[in-house]
């Protein structure tokens, strides 16, 4: 089967990626490999905005100490401080690359402030932001002589010692990735890509749950590729849920209600129209998103609703159109005027906290092996992101991974097999796949959700070892498919959440466990 060299190989086509691969190629040549259209990321879908200091009445040290605080204390303390401080002029590398944002009368940036925050420090383009930065990314990328896209490839594997019939562990510390093996999704055959310096940047998780802000290939496919070649994955049990997704039943993913709506003045209620914050927290609705999320979760088991309400009627009608059109325009697509109606808002998986553990240049534990943006765990977040800090993190840590990367090169191995067929054959069970993955989705959203148990971890963790077990069977005697790599992935990635969050004995940021209510 074909075999493919390069110096850079880039998992995922989002702003970590991206920003890397610009980065990198000027010093050699770059492949990027995304399981879609270069533009159909996670990152196109944020909408809220990227945090840095900017304005003078901001502070670097306002802006850890806010992190922190959201981080329930389990940030990394020096990673926070690198990260705050090198924002602004990160930021100024995406507005030379051609991305807007949004500016006041005066010419200067129009900054937004969202929960969690002391100040007004969100740079926004509308309530788009993160479609603009991608399309200010995949311009630049499609321009540079060095960089070469490759869509609808599926990254199945990392390519280590094992395929060499070598012995690795986690522990030992000497893995060692020589590139991956990709499914092409049009020739349906897996082919082998070989690089001097892998750089994951394959995005979220959310599909492993019901309810999500995701899109449908957020499957945490890079976690859990790094998991299975031996490599270190902590804090799985820190998945955020976003406190405001629109509700529209049927409708996946979940439309995203921008946290800056509530920084903007939109206030949570119930749907007898009575505010509830104030219960949980002084700061209201501007709140850190597990406060707030598991008020709302709180607030409609009380009740029994399937939803409250956010209500924006008290902001001016031209400024909130003028704001947020895309929110305006899709709510009013469902009858809803939110100039006259509150929206009807639930929690839903947004953003994994934990991943890939990585350095402080982005390195994994395993050797020529990159990785930042939402799969990999850098030290930001601790046990809850900081809203808008996920875009920072991702270009401020592809920036330090470019940065090593370029003085630490591996060779390429040519000595290396192509993929193993013999033994498989096409399947014709599709219904088990489809299936099982609908299972494992009810199994997460039903036990190992915004508020726990051990007794719902333990039953989650029952029924996952059959779906396991059915999924193992049919890969190996299976030609691949993306629908079974994906659900391959997918379980994976929810046995880590599960043991992680069994074998943590308190209730911290975004783990909450019944059995456990303290810090």
């Amino acid at each position: 089967m074909k075999k493919r060299n390069t110096d850079f190989l880039v998992l995922g086509s989002g702003i970590a990626g991206l920003s890397y691969a610009l980065k990198v190629a000027d010093y050699g040549k770059v492949l990027i490999i995304t399981k879609s259209k270069l533009e159909e990321t996670n990152t196109s879908l944020a909408q809220g905005g990227i945090a840095a200091v900017i304005d003078k009445l901001d502070s670097y040290n306002k802006h850890i100490v806010d992190t922190i605080d959201a981080g329930a204390g389990m940030c990394n303390p020096e990673v926070v401080k690198m990260v705050v401080s090198k924002a602004p002029k990160l930021i100024h590398d995406l507005i030379n690359w051609g991305a807007n944002f949004d500016k006041d009368e005066k010419g200067d940036y129009d900054l937004a402030k969202e929960g969690g925050h002391s100040e007004h420090r969100i740079l926004h383009h509308k309530d788009n932001t993160g479609f603009e930065i991608q399309r200010a990314l995949t311009e630049r990328v499609k321009s540079h002589k060095n960089i070469t896209i490759l869509e609808n490839y599926f990254a199945v594997d990392f390519i280590t010692q094992h395929h060499l019939n070598i012995k690795v562990n986690r522990k030992s510390g000497n893995v060692e990735c020589y590139g991956v093996y990709a499914l092409n999704r049009k020739t349906k055959k897996v082919e082998t890509i070989l690089s001097k310096v892998s750089f994951v940047a394959t995005g979220g998780l959310g599909n492993i749950y019901e309810t999500t802000t995701n899109n449908e290939h957020a499957t945490g496919d890079g976690i859990a590729m790094v998991y299975r070649a031996k490599g270190i994955i902590e804090n799985m049990e820190f998945i955020q849920f976003h406190p405001t997704s629109l509700f529209n039943r049927g409708e996946r993913p979940s439309f995203l209600i921008t946290e800056a709506l509530r920084g903007f003045g939109a206030v949570l209620k119930t749907q007898d129209g009575k505010e509830f914050m104030q219960k949980y927290d002084n700061r209201e609705s501007l709140a850190p998103r597990d406060i707030v999320a598991r008020a709302i979760d709180n607030e409609m088991k009380i009740s029994g609703t399937y939803s409250v309400c956010l209500d924006a009627q008290n902001i001016n009608d031209e400024k909130l159109k003028s704001n947020f059109p895309n929110i305006y325009k899709k709510c009013l697509s469902i009858g809803i005027d939110i100039t006259k109606q509150c929206i009807p808002v639930v929690p839903a998986a947004h953003y994994s906290c934990g991943g890939i553990k990585v350095n402080i240049n982005g390195q994994t534990s395993i050797k020529y092996l990159y990785a930042s943006g939402e799969n990999a765990s850098t030290g930001l977040h601790g046990a809850n992101r900081l809203a808008s800090n996920s875009l920072v993190e991702a270009i401020v840590f592809a920036d330090s991974a470019a940065k090593h990367s370029l003085q630490n090169l591996g060779e390429i191995k040519s000595s290396i097999p192509v993929w193993d067929y013999s033994g498989t054959s096409h399947t014709e069970e599709m219904i088990l796949i489809t299936q099982n993955f609908k299972e494992l989705r009810q199994i997460m959203s039903n036990y190992v959700g915004i508020v726990r148990s051990d007794l719902r971890l333990y039953r989650a963790l029952r029924r996952l070892v059959i779906i396991f077990k059915e999924t193992e069977k049919l890969y190996q005697c299976s030609i691949l498919s993306d629908d079974l790599c994906q659900l391959r992935n997918a379980v994976n990635l929810s046995y880590l959440i599960i043991k992680m969050a069994l074998n943590r004995k308190e209730s911290i940021g975004l783990h909450y466990n019944i059995d456990y209510p303290k810090k």
